[in-house]
């Protein structure tokens, strides 16, 4: 493949083309770049965020770039975030190439509060191809909490994996593997140690080259130390988990493009605590199937799940074929998901009325000039 700048027909060397090759460039950032009528811009990858720089990659060098003024004022979410592909011309970040996806969640802060669904959108990473969500086998492990991550997940389009660490506390850490993979229908699950190297060469096909994982858990589930037993070497502090709460502090604080020895590329996210939805996709459908195939059943099209008679789903629960607490906790997240896309309804049409009002305002000004005038 031959990078090529429009109007130009000039080429970039290959010295400069196979690392960005190696960093996970492909047809789609190139058909994209091929769209870009400047050639004094170079394409690079975010490897790193800071304060108020951004720490970009061609694959054999690093640097720092800021951010164009007129890129942080666009009302669309292209200001760059880790895994973004940017265009950068004198260490000056012009433009995001479009994505290819993006990890997004409702911005945090809102624990608690009435209406917790956040209306701002919060994106984790982009540029994805798979997601490990990381459980550890302590306190962290939480059924309920898989659950909602697979469908954050599966409402951004992505694909999960799902590892569970610290395997080296139980005897028998594959009856945890088999419980997770009656709620993670056809997700891989795997469990690792931290003490030492089980598990980890099941990971290693998901780390080849060009291959962008982003990492989501816990604090304390053992992010980094994964990220270091892959690498073979230390990349990310780590700190112990609290025994007296089980919790785990935000050792990683920043999101980074970690190069991987196995070819690949990890983004090792600081500890979720809340996990909100932005997007109201199809992750709930994909998350539990077994629920929505028996919905598609029910004698009326807007069961509830609740109380109506001809309801295949709570029949479902009658027979075992489901879990009465996996119901649940699919209705809460489908209550979530119904407020969320209906709030965010709401919000357009308020968006739409005042740009109309501001026309109206604008209109009933020049008429009032027109006058003065005549």
């Amino acid at each position: 493949m031959m990078i090529k700048q429009k109007h130009t027909n000039n080429t970039y060397p290959n010295d400069i083309l196979q690392p960005l090759l190696k960093m996970g460039w492909d047809s789609h950032f190139q058909i994209n770049l091929d769209n870009i009528c400047n050639d004094k811009v170079f394409p690079a990858r975010v490897v790193g965020v800071r304060r108020n720089s951004f720490l970009i990659s061609q694959g054999n060098s690093e640097s720092l770039a800021t951010v164009a003024g007129r890129l942080s004022h666009k009302k669309e979410n292209l200001f760059p975030v880790t895994g973004d592909w940017v265009l950068v011309s004198d260490k000056v970040i012009s433009a995001v190439l479009p994505r290819k996806n993006t990890l997004s969640r409702g911005a945090s802060g809102t624990h608690g509060k009435q209406g917790s669904q956040s209306n701002k959108e919060q994106i984790i990473a982009a540029n994805l191809d798979t997601v490990f969500i990381v459980c550890g086998l302590d306190r962290d492990f939480n059924i309920r909490r898989l659950e909602r991550y697979l469908t954050l997940v599966y409402n951004c389009g992505l694909t999960p994996l799902i590892i569970l660490t610290k395997a080296d506390l139980h005897q028998n850490p594959e009856h945890y593997v088999h419980e997770v993979e009656t709620i993670a229908f056809e997700v891989p699950v795997h469990f690792v140690s931290s003490k030492d190297s089980t598990g980890l060469a099941s990971l290693e096909p998901y780390l080849s080259q060009g291959q962008t994982i982003a990492m989501v858990g816990s604090s304390g589930a053992g992010k980094s130390t994964l990220v270091n037993r892959l690498s073979g070497r230390t990349i990310q502090a780590t700190n112990l988990v609290s025994e007296s709460v089980g919790k785990g502090k935000h050792t990683t604080t920043s999101r980074s493009l970690i190069m991987m020895p196995q070819g690949g590329m990890v983004i090792d996210n600081p500890g979720i605590r809340e996990i909100g939805f932005w997007d109201d996709g199809d992750g709930l459908n994909v998350a539990f199937p077994e629920i929505e195939s028996l919905a598609n059943t029910c004698r009326f099209n807007d069961c509830s799940h609740t109380h109506e008679p001809g309801c295949q789903v709570l029949y479902g629960i009658t027979t075992g074929t489901i879990r009465k607490d996996r119901l649940d906790s699919y209705q809460k997240m489908k209550r979530e998901l119904a407020y969320l896309s209906n709030r965010q309804s709401k919000s357009a049409d308020r968006v739409e009325k005042e740009r109309w009002k501001e026309i109206t305002l604008k209109i009933k000004a020049i008429n009032n000039r027109r006058n003065n005038h005549a």
